[in-house]
């Protein structure tokens, strides 16, 4: 018979593990059960503390659905997601740094003319901003047809998808870089705004006694055939919450200077921000030999 107690359920359930499974999978699987165990003892943690997070998991799946999923706003909570994107772009050759995707990501964007506005309503008081740079790779060559996907929050704090009052796809759209490797886009001075917390991810916050406000910042997907993508964000440097974002996304690197635009521009102000892409790896042993 099986001898089950505290100290030996780990190593018994790590040996369930059948013989056959993926060397990948068992490696991931017997770290988890054995920090997963390691925590509940650590903790000494009660019936009564885990059924009530096996509920915060049910009431986080109840709240998702494909325009909201409330485990990669745990994530995000929790530095899980940052970390994650951390370890699987690491810097090796002095490309620009990425971030998190976010929740508010929508595909099919508008594609955009270079220099074009993504503005489609407008805002009182709202400041507008001429947004241009250059793509190169990271040994500063610029890179033509770069497909720039860029989207950001209303002056309101809201994206269009969590607003009806704007129209769909506001404050979105799709560019390219030119043969220089430029981009230009006329967007709005990004605000601060909080992550959704009436759901499970409001929960933790409340739990951890932490706030739900992102900085203000634009997001960036860049993208082109022989590079690796990248997923930043360019953040205000004069924004609030740039030393506690409740994502922990921010980065040195990321901080832009929003600079008031020069007499007769079209717009109030103008950002200057640049990427560096990094070679995507097939190409690199394709060199090699």
């Amino acid at each position: 018979m099986l001898n089950v107690n505290k100290d030996s359920i780990t190593d018994l359930v790590i040996a369930a593990l059948d013989k056959d499974i993926p060397p990948r999978n068992r490696r991931i699987l017997t770290s988890l059960i054995r920090h997963l165990h390691d925590f509940c003892r650590e903790v000494d943690l009660s019936f009564n503390e885990w059924f009530a997070a096996c509920e915060f998991l049910r009431r986080a799946g109840d709240i998702s659905d494909e325009k909201r999923n409330e485990f990669i706003l745990i994530a995000d909570i929790l530095g899980v997601e940052v970390l994650v994107d951390m370890l699987d772009h690491r810097i090796t050759d002095g490309e620009s740094e990425s971030t998190v995707l976010g929740p508010f990501y929508r595909e099919n964007p508008p594609v955009l003319p270079k220099g074009a506005s993504i503005i489609k309503k407008t805002f009182d008081n709202a400041q507008t901003v001429r947004v241009t740079g250059r793509i190169t790779d990271t040994n500063g060559k610029p890179i033509e047809g770069v497909t720039i996907d860029v989207w950001e929050d209303a002056p309101n704090g809201l994206y269009d998808l969590q607003d009806p009052e704007q129209p769909a796809y506001n404050l979105r759209g799709r560019l390219m870089t030119d043969a220089n490797g430029e981009y230009a886009f006329v967007a709005l001075r990004p605000e601060p705004y909080p992550i959704p917390y009436d759901g499970a991810g409001g929960e933790l916050l409340k739990y951890m006694g932490h706030h739900p406000w992102r900085p203000g910042h634009i997001h960036f997907m860049l993208s082109k055939d022989g590079y690796q993508s990248l997923i930043s964000q360019i953040y205000d440097s004069e924004t609030k919450y740039l030393d506690n974002d409740s994502v922990f996304a921010v980065k040195q690197s990321l901080i832009g200077q929003f600079r008031k635009a020069p007499a007769g521009a079209d717009t109030d102000l103008v950002l200057d921000f640049g990427f560096k892409l990094k070679k995507a790896a097939v190409e690199r042993l394709v060199a090699a030999e």
